[in-house]
C-alpha cells in the first residue's frame, strides 16, 4: 500500500475468542426481531435519537470516503402529506399495471396495497439520498464513487442504530422516486435511493407472519 498520512487503527476490545463468539450471538439475538413496520403511532421522538442514528450511518464504508450520501429528515406535516400523495400516485400506478404477476405475487403473502398512511403518521421520514458529485469536503465536485452501494450500506447502519434505539422502521422505494428530490429541494446531482419510516410503533401493529420466515443459516452461506 502507498505510504499516505495516517492514523492508529481504532482499538478494539481485547477479547477472548469466546467472548468474540458471545459478542457476535448477542448482536445477532438484539437484532433477530426486527420487522418492517407499517402500523406507526404518532407518538413524537426526540429529534437528538434520530441525529445520533444518522451520525452513526455516516460512519458506513464507502467509496474513496467520498461519503456520497445525504439523509433529509421530514417531521413537518404538509411536507409529509406531499410525500404521501406523490408516493401513493406512483403505487397506484404499479399495483394497478406497471408491476407483473411475479411481481405481485411475491408480495400478496405481505398484504401490501397503494395506501401508504404511514407516511403521514409516523414522526419521521428520513429520505436517503446518494450524491454523483461531492467529495469529502464542503464545496467540493468530485466524482463519487460506488454510491448505491455507500448508502445502501449507510441506511443498514441507521436502521439498526434506528432499531437498538426501540424505534420501529419501514423501508420505503416508490418508483420513480424523483418527486422526492423536489420537495426535498435537493440538488439535481442527488438521486433519492430511499425513504425510512421511523417512530414507534402503533398499540395495534401487526406484522405479516410471513415476515418472520428467514432463511436458514445453510442457505445464506458457504464456506470455501
Amino acid at each position: 500500500m502507498k505510504d499516505v498520512p495516517s492514523i492508529p487503527y481504532t482499538d478494539l476490545p481485547d477479547l477472548t475468542p469466546t467472548e468474540r463468539v458471545e459478542r457476535a450471538r448477542e448482536f445477532y439475538e438484539s437484532i433477530k426481531d426486527r420487522r418492517s413496520c407499517r402500523f406507526f403511532s404518532d407518538a413524537p421522538v426526540p429529534r437528538a435519537v434520530i441525529e445520533e442514528a444518522v451520525r452513526a450511518a455516516g460512519t458506513a464504508p464507502n467509496g474513496a470516503n467520498h461519503q456520497p450520501w445525504h439523509f433529509a429528515v421530514v417531521e413537518n406535516p404538509h411536507v409529509k402529506q406531499r410525500i404521501r400523495e406523490a408516493a401513493e400516485e406512483e403505487e397506484r400506478a404499479f399495483y394497478e399495471g406497471r408491476a407483473g404477476d411475479e411481481w405481485l405475487d411475491a408480495l400478496a403473502p405481505i398484504g401490501t396495497d397503494a395506501e401508504k398512511p404511514f407516511l403521514e403518521t409516523a414522526p419521521y421520514l428520513i429520505v436517503a439520498f446518494g450524491q454523483r458529485k461531492g467529495g469529502p469536503d464542503p464545496g467540493d465536485r468530485k466524482q463519487n464513487y460506488y454510491v448505491t452501494e455507500s448508502v445502501g450500506l449507510a441506511c443498514s447502519l441507521l436502521i439498526t442504530a434506528l432499531h437498538r434505539a426501540g424505534l420501529a422502521t419501514l423501508t420505503h422505494t416508490p418508483s420513480p422516486m424523483g418527486f422526492l428530490r423536489d420537495i426535498c429541494e435537493r440538488p439535481k446531482d442527488e438521486k433519492p435511493v430511499m425513504i425510512i419510516v421511523a417512530g414507534l410503533p402503533a398499540e395495534d401493529a401487526t406484522v405479516p407472519e410471513h415476515a418472520a420466515n428467514k432463511k436458514p443459516l445453510d442457505q445464506i452461506m458457504s464456506w470455501l
